[in-house]
């Protein structure tokens, strides 16, 4: 419910922005009471007419701002929603108040209804943050889906080329797409219909979660007969309508967990069949031919696997994949300025000690050196006292004593600040070991610093590496689709060499038909003629006869091959020549 608040939520801040003729952040009580009452009808939520009045009923007559708008909005509309809502209407009615506010360029290369899905998809791919944009990697997502359903390459390089202006921008508000989708620029050497049918494309699968349709023919569960309908898979329902404008809907096959498709094998005349069982029913569907219906059964039994484990669609999980890998990026990116930053400020304090323990050597230093010129002093002093004692030792031997008491006195404190400044010595070795240390971890900081730099490239690297293995795979795909399309356009010039052939074979036929009907009548014209000369040739002398159909006596053989004539007529004709020979004779 979380999810479809937000993608209800963006629509309706397009509407309340564009109310906000001033930019001041406020729409009047009157507008939003027509704008609440348009929400409730389109959402089929009940409409309370009194409680926008009470909900702001300590307000003056001014306008309301979007912050005091909104717990109105979330208790009394959104909390109500229930999702028996149509998305299209709800999205046009809001798209409705804001488009021509906002849409000033003309003219475009895409209609008003294509502007109209570029819009409610830039809602389902935008950040969840206001003002609502869209992010370059979602734009080049939308580019790339768009490309593909109008069957052209990647435009990467015009991506690319563009790049630079979106990041600076940190992407896109949804008039700035539409323009950039508009302008024809990623839609080179295409016409407006083509881009019209890709735009559709992607807002059915974006959308209405279409994840494939097309014809079929299904078979009837009464009188057993088979029709074509223009089937429609969503995430969970199978609707197929009398043809592809969706007016006409026929009915719908429910899917759930306990659904299952397998193939048939071909029977009654039918090919390429598979079956839907549901718990209720069963449906025979016959594809146009094998590859689409494996795509089919693919699909379908997706669908129910994603159904059975309750996983979202393909593409809404693909989004939330993506948002969650920007996220992480984002997350890991700011990790790393932090841990940057916090070396940088541990760098600097050690910087600082180090300063603080130079001032400190410096001014031991300068210590010492005044300590060195006392004791120089001391020593001089020492010097002299000792001469003037040696001068008056003969004089004074109890004074010098203790003189040389008071010396011994002096010598043991000179010793001490000697070991003083023994250990201040060994201080001054310890701070340079300390200054050495401190060295150490910053080219320790600075080879961490590197490693992570490689490793951030490594990590690029692999992303750019993914990416032209996707690059590839879609050249492949393309190289496939255009050698299919070649062996169809043979097939179709195969074919219609065939009919043409089929044509001249028909004219061929209907030609010899005619030759042998005037044949036949000449053959029945010549049987007619033999008839009445038939009798003349009988009389005359020699072997010439009319070839006549032969009979199944057996034939004369002569010396020049089989007999034109019967053994009954040779014994006539003999007869006959004998008589002639007795006449002439």
């Amino acid at each position: 419910m979380g999810g479809l608040k937000e993608e209800l939520l963006k629509a309706i801040w397009h509407a309340f922005t564009a109310l906000d003729l001033d930019r001041s952040g406020k729409v009047s009580k009157s507008q939003l009471k027509v704008l609440s009452h348009n929400l409730c009808t389109v959402l089929n939520v009940p409409h309370d007419p009194v409680a926008l009045e009470e909900h702001f009923r300590d307000d003056d007559e001014g306008p309301v701002s979007n912050q005091g708008y909104m717990p109105y909005l979330n208790k009394f509309i959104l909390e109500k929603v229930q999702g028996n809502f149509d998305k299209v209407e709800f999205n046009r009615m809001c798209w409705t108040l804001c488009f021509k506010k906002n849409l000033t360029k003309s003219p475009l290369f895409i209609s008003d209804e294509d502007a109209f899905k570029v819009w409610v998809i830039f809602n389902f791919l935008s950040e969840d943050k206001y003002p609502l944009v869209i992010v370059p990697e979602e734009i080049e997502y939308l580019l790339k889906k768009l490309t593909e359903a109008m069957g052209a390459g990647s435009h990467q390089e015009q991506f690319e080329h563009n790049k630079n202006s979106l990041g600076a921008n940190q992407g896109l508000s949804a008039w700035e797409l539409i323009e950039l989708i508009g302008s024809g620029q990623f839609s080179k050497g295409m016409d407006r219909q083509t881009v019209s049918m890709a735009v559709n494309e992607v807002f059915n699968e974006l959308i209405l979660d279409v994840l494939k349709q097309g014809y079929m023919l299904k078979k009837g569960h009464r009188r057993k007969n088979w029709t074509e309908r223009w089937f429609v898979l969503k995430p969970n329902i199978i609707s197929y309508y009398t043809s592809e404008d969706l007016k006409d809907k026929k009915g719908d096959i429910v899917l759930d967990e306990n659904c299952f498709v397998e193939s048939l094998p071909d029977k009654d005349g039918k090919k390429c069949l598979f079956l839907i069982k549901c718990l209720d029913k069963s449906f025979e569907i016959s594809a146009s031919d094998k590859k689409k219906k494996q795509e089919w059964i693919q699909a379908i039994q997706t669908t129910v696997s994603l159904l059975r484990v309750g996983s979202p669609p393909p593409h809404k999980e693909a989004r939330q994949k993506r948002k969650e890998l920007r996220q992480k990026r984002q997350a890991e990116e700011e990790e790393l300025e932090r841990q940057m930053k916090e070396l940088q400020i541990a760098n600097e304090n050690k910087q600082e000690e180090l300063e603080t323990v130079r001032k400190q050597l410096e001014e031991a230093a300068a210590r010492a050196a005044v300590e060195e010129k006392k004791r120089l002093q001391t020593q001089m002093e020492l010097q002299d006292r000792f001469s003037l004692e040696l001068a008056r030792e003969k004089m004074v031997r109890q004074q010098m004593e203790e003189q040389v008491a008071q010396k011994s006195s002096e010598l043991k404190q000179y010793l001490q600040r000697v070991c003083e400044l023994e250990e201040m010595y060994k201080e001054l070795q310890e701070a340079l070991e300390d200054e050495k240390q401190a060295r150490q971890d910053e080219e320790t900081v600075r080879k961490l610093q590197a490693r992570l730099l490689e490793e951030e490239s490594a990590k690029r690297a692999d992303l750019e590496k993914w990416h032209l293995q996707q690059q590839q795979a879609i050249l492949m795909t393309e190289a496939e689709k255009q050698e299919l399309e070649a062996q169809r356009v043979i097939k179709d010039r195969a074919l219609q060499v065939a009919m043409q052939q089929l044509e001249q074979l028909e004219l061929e036929r209907k030609r010899a038909l005619e030759q042998y009907e005037g044949v036949k009548k000449k053959l029945e014209l010549a049987a007619n003629k033999t008839k009445s000369w038939k009798d003349k040739v009988a009389h005359h002398e020699g072997l010439i006869r009319l070839i006549e159909p032969g009979s199944k006596n057996p034939h004369l053989i002569t010396n020049w091959g089989p007999a034109a004539f019967t053994q009954a007529e040779l014994e006539q004709r003999e007869k006959s020549w004998k008589g002639k020979k007795a006449t002439s004779e």
